[in-house]
């Protein structure tokens, strides 16, 4: 295996661990919150404890192409091993509200690394066609997110809640002694030799208005959705404490089929346009929202799947959209912008989430409120061009050619 791909598999775990790590409180909140506990008993007061490590989450993601051009991405990915291990390491001897939050928050700016610096070494490393490495990148993400809810709720009721962050904390750390050992390789050589097709000026100016209010959206609904799937499955199947480890299982079940979703649609990407497959998965979403506020028993796990896939099919579509039509010298800076945005609305997920709980008792509600940005993000599917050019970038050139200069008068 060559630096480039071993470089892959390293940035491949990161991403697992960046989502797994931003979700072990949601489900470790339903063995926290106890009476006499030291964070209460309350689920949303708890769980409103992790909206610093969102805010920074979002915040710090704009600065990193900056900062890696004077650090370099190699340093900075050591930076989110060590750190984000660690920070979580912290979390799990938090005794107090603050020290919780402070150490969720620093979690969260240490996680803040990836998404920005790995996802374009990732499409770097992809050359012409990312759209099948995006979506085996978006997989091991969604590992992370369906394995979270999992391994924690048996960690949890077995060992208690701090071991829940302890152990995964000193196992990311340790993947980043590894990630130091690896020979020292940035993509640079795995550039596809073809340059990037001008495209014109105003389809890049609709795609990345399109882009960035999807990014600010389905941010919101992405991590809404992630949080408050151990709560529902324990409202609707495992209302019982001693049944926190079927709660957990339940949401991963769930989960994974996002998972499913991405390789597929990973594989999809390379052969049609971002509409066509972005399209369909958005007119899915906003009914199959819709009815998971109000399904209940075992039902609530194919329609809570269907959402999932969507979601997460939607994350590999975005992705792709940034490697399409932006170009790879101003792709890690977009990728900063994005997410940054993307991540803003990440941070109103804890405290919506947790406020409409507390008002009303249950989730329902909070699922309703995701409902209707499934509607915006179905605007933004509309809205997407569906260029055949996607495919065969050559096909731009001959789509719009350079205008000619003309020649000055004899």
């Amino acid at each position: 295996m060559n630096t480039a791909r071993q470089q892959i598999v390293f940035i491949n775990a990161a991403h697992s661990f960046t989502h797994y790590c931003l979700l072990i409180l949601p489900t470790a909140v339903l063995a926290m919150a106890r009476p006499g506990g030291a964070f209460g008993s309350e689920y949303g007061s708890i769980l409103w404890l992790a909206t610093g490590g969102f805010v920074l989450y979002g915040l710090f993601a704009l600065p990193q192409g900056w900062l890696a051009g004077f650090v370099g991405r190699r340093h900075l990915m050591t930076v989110f091993f060590l750190g984000t291990g660690l920070s979580m390491v912290s979390t799990g001897f938090a005794g107090t509200p603050m020290m919780l939050a402070l150490a969720l928050a620093a979690t969260g700016l240490f996680a803040a690394i990836y998404h920005p610096i790995g996802t374009a070494l990732l499409v770097e490393a992809a050359g012409d066609k990312p759209g099948k490495a995006i979506g085996l990148n978006g997989v091991f993400g969604n590992i992370g997110v369906a394995m979270a809810p999992m391994i924690t709720a048996f960690v949890a009721a077995e060992a208690g809640w701090q071991y829940a962050f302890i152990l995964p904390g000193l196992a990311c750390a340790a993947v980043g002694l590894l990630w130091l050992r690896l020979p020292a390789h940035d993509g640079h050589g795995h550039r596809t030799a073809r340059p990037f097709p001008r495209i014109p000026v105003h389809l890049v100016r609709r795609a990345v208005i399109v882009l960035l209010l999807i990014a600010a959206v389905s941010g919101l609904v992405f991590n809404a959705f992630t949080l408050l799937i151990p709560k529902l499955m324990q409202e609707r199947l495992a209302d019982d404490p001693g049944l926190l480890p079927l709660a957990g299982v339940a949401a991963t079940v769930a989960t994974l089929c996002g998972a499913a979703t991405q390789l597929t649609v990973g594989r999809l990407i390379d052969r049609t346009t971002l509409k066509r497959i972005f399209l369909p998965m958005a007119l899915v979403l906003v009914p199959a929202l819709a009815s998971l506020a109000f399904v209940r028993g075992w039902m609530v796990l194919p329609v809570a799947g269907a959402v999932a896939a969507t979601i997460f099919g939607q994350v590999t579509v975005n992705e792709t959209m940034t490697a399409r039509y932006i170009s790879p010298e101003l792709r890690t800076k977009m990728y900063s912008v994005r997410f940054f945005i993307g991540f803003l609305g990440s941070a109103a997920a804890p405290p919506v989430v947790g406020f409409l709980h507390e008002r009303t008792g249950n989730l329902s509600a909070a699922v309703l409120v995701l409902a209707v940005f499934a509607i915006v993000i179905l605007a933004c599917a509309v809205c997407f061009p569906d260029r055949k050019e996607e495919l065969n970038p050559e096909l731009w050139e001959q789509a719009h050619p350079p205008r000619a200069v003309p020649a000055p008068a004899e």
